[in-house]
């Protein structure tokens, strides 16, 4: 099949692709005798283990790792498991960066009365860096 139609039935873009096969974290595939590039439906199988892992938010470096292991008969789960322990780690800890991103947020929300005056403590934070608002809340 050819790269949209891999595209389709993978789930992962033309260009995306493309830029996977650059980087190298998957094979070049076959070419046609026009330079057509050519998927086979372990190419397939292939983006769509990728597109799978993005959409676990493991980046690309992560998802070679994964495929080299996914494609190791003699693999030890354990490897697998600790990089899916890393990524849960990775991800608690942006969920608690935004979490107090949002606390900080809706403090300043609740301090700005939204009304028709020009004083607002939204833009005063914002244009003053570090806040009293976000050192009370650490």
């Amino acid at each position: 099949m050819n790269i949209g139609d891999a595209a389709k039935a993978s789930g992962v873009s033309a260009k995306m692709i493309r830029y996977y096969e650059s980087t190298g974290l998957i094979p070049a595939p076959g070419r046609t005798g026009a330079g057509y590039r050519v998927y086979s439906d372990s190419d397939v199988q292939m983006l769509r283990f990728i597109r799978r892992s993005r959409d676990l938010g493991f980046p690309v470096e992560r998802i070679a790792e994964l495929l080299a292991l996914w494609r190791d008969r003699s693999r030890h789960s354990a490897d697998v498991k600790r990089l899916a322990q890393d990524q849960i780690d990775g991800l608690e800890r942006k969920i608690a960066e935004m979490q107090a991103m949002k606390e900080t947020l809706q403090h300043l929300a609740d301090a700005c009365c939204g009304d028709h005056r020009p004083d607002c403590p939204i833009l005063a934070d914002l244009g003053n860096g570090p806040s009293l608002l976000r050192i009370m809340h650490r």
